[in-house]
């Protein structure tokens, strides 16, 4: 169990770079260009992985449910759309807002999938974050008006 919490934790430093860089590479050449670069990168990146580890295979592709190929869809969306905001946003705010919009999309998940409605501590916490990046807001904006 450990291990896969440190796993989970490097993956999410592993996003934070990856936002920042794919936010340089979409105000140097356009959001949805970012992404595309981006995408065709780890194309070939996880080419080569998948050929030295064996894993290369064009087998049981039809095994996969026809919604769940949209995920690489969702995926390049992704990526154009935080290209877009963090440098507008910060890297921050931008993720504190990507993390809430995942626990929106994971209640939603649950409830359709599960009939599992909402606990209240949940959609507080929710609550929470926007109260947060509002009051982050503010306070930045009574900074930069001299108050």
């Amino acid at each position: 169990m450990n291990g896969y919490i440190f796993v989970a934790v490097l993956n999410g430093v592993l996003i934070g770079v990856s936002r920042a860089l794919n936010g340089k590479l979409g105000i140097a050449i356009g959001p949805l260009r970012a992404s595309f670069w981006n995408h065709l990168v780890g194309f070939v990146f996880l080419a080569a992985v998948l050929i030295v580890v064996g894993g290369w295979s064009l087998e049981n592709l039809s095994a996969a449910p026809a919604l769940a190929w949209f995920g690489g869809m969702f995926g390049a969306l992704f990526v154009a759309t935080n290209s877009l905001v963090l440098p507008r946003l910060g890297a921050i705010r931008t993720a504190v807002l990507v993390i809430c919009g995942q626990m929106v999309a994971g209640l939603a998940i649950d409830y359709l999938a599960n009939h599992t409605a909402p606990e209240p501590l949940q959609l507080a916490g929710i609550v929470v974050i926007m109260l947060g990046v509002l009051a982050a807001r503010l306070s930045g904006a009574r900074k930069a008006s001299g108050g």
